[in-house]
Formats: C-alpha cells, structure tokens, sequence
C-alpha cells in the first residue's frame, strides 16, 4: 500500500480529530476497548471507511508496533464538492468537472489529473467507496498536478449527479455504446464529464443519470482506449469548446 501509514492508538486518534483526509481506517479483529471505540466513533462521525482485518495483516504492514489499529491517510486533504463549484465561481466560469465512476487505477487517475489541469478542470469527483485514491502513486502519476486540481469524495455519485442537474449542468457520460460523436456533441457551457471504471464502463444508475452518452469513434483493431487517454481526448474537445464559447 502506498498510502502514508499512520499506527498506533494516540497517532490514529490525533489524525482523526487534526481533520487531515484519511482513506481507511483498521483495526484489528477483537479490539474493543475504550481508546479503540474513541477511534471507531470518530471515524464514523468523519465518514472514514473502517475495515476490521487479522491482526497478522496489521503486523506486516506496521512492523508489530500497531496497538490494534492503523490509519491509511490521503497523500493531500480532500476537498468538497461545495469549494469545487466555488472555485469556478471565483474565476467567473461555468463550471468543467469529472466525475470518475469507480476508476480503480492509479496510474489512470494521474494521468487524467494531469490533464485535468491542463485543460483547466475545476475539480474531480471520486466515489468513497470502490475506487482509486489520492495516494503516493497517483501524485506520481499526475506530474505534480494532484497538488492543484480539487478532487472530491462523494457517497453517492447519483445524489451528486441529480444535485448537478439542479444546478443546470449538463451530465455528459463517456461510453463505448453511445450513437453519438464526440465532436458532433454541445459540450459547451457548465459540464460533468464521466469516466468509468476501465473494464465495466459506467455503472447502470450512473449511465441513466445521464443527459448525454458520447463515442470516441475508432477503426483501429483494439476497440477502446484507456480511461486516461479516452478522458484525454474529450477533455480537449471539451476545452475547445469552452475557447469558442468564450
């Protein structure tokens, strides 16, 4: 795991109350004494994932000096959805964003940080659950650009999605059975890009949340690209969109 790895009681307890992002907390099976349950309870009131492993996975991963728990912290703090739609608002902007739905790789999610933030993103959108994280390897990945493109967690992508739309943004879902052109699409104006997992694509609920399914049309002999390239492609057309609208 490339996560940074906090252990031991008072460690855990005090990275939980600092307010630092953290992706998983774990605790070994049987603990439940008073200072562990203190831990338990603040990681759900944080909305951190807890997971209660073998006490010999907790050994190999801290060295044996754990006390029964350890915390998988974020490589950087997490942002909301709220400073992400503020952020565009600050530089006067209809808001660009991505939405990864259960992308698992994080050499993918670097990539498409990178060229997030060349094209100008806003931020990005990752589900708390199933799903690549902010870690070490990502920040490689991303060239540095994880340090400046907002990403968000959020429990439920469809919730999410519907409060968007509420907003007047177009819900825009890549998708490898999709009639439509990218190019021949209106991918002006505020916008949600989704990218999905790399072999199931997106997941139903999240298809149908959907305004719009686009192709990236291919004659090649391989019949799609990655998500990083894939997200890419429509992240430019997106951005040049945008220039013309502007």
């Amino acid at each position: 795991m490339d996560d940074n790895l906090i252990f031991g009681r008072n460690a855990v307890m005090e990275l939980l109350k600092s307010g630092h992002s953290v992706n998983k907390i774990l605790i070994a099976e049987g603990s439940r004494d008073g200072s562990i349950q203190k831990i338990f309870s603040l990681a759900k009131t944080a909305g951190v994932i807890v997971e209660f492993v073998n006490r010999d996975k907790l050994d190999r991963l801290t060295g044996g000096h754990h006390q029964g728990v350890a915390a998988l912290a974020a490589a950087a703090d997490y942002s909301t959805v709220e400073e992400i739609l503020e952020h565009a608002a600050s530089k006067n902007e209809s808001p660009f964003l991505i939405l990864l739905d259960e992308l698992e790789d994080p050499q993918n999610f670097g990539a498409i940080l990178r060229t997030a933030e060349a094209v100008g993103v806003h931020g990005v959108i990752i589900p708390k659950r199933r799903s690549v994280r902010l870690n070490a390897t990502v920040f490689k990945a991303s060239a540095g650009a994880a340090e400046y493109v907002k990403v968000a967690q959020v429990t439920n992508v469809a919730q999410t999605l519907k409060s968007f739309r509420e907003l007047g943004l177009k819900i825009v879902g890549a998708d490898l059975t999709a009639q439509i052109d990218f190019r021949r699409a209106d991918l002006s104006g505020g916008l949600v890009l989704i990218i999905g997992n790399e072999g199931r694509g997106m997941r139903r609920l999240t298809r149908e949340s959907c305004d719009l399914l686009i192709k990236i049309p291919m004659v090649g002999k391989i019949n799609s690209l990655n998500a990083s390239a894939a997200g890419a492609v429509l992240m430019y057309e997106i951005f040049s969109q945008r220039q013309h609208d502007g």
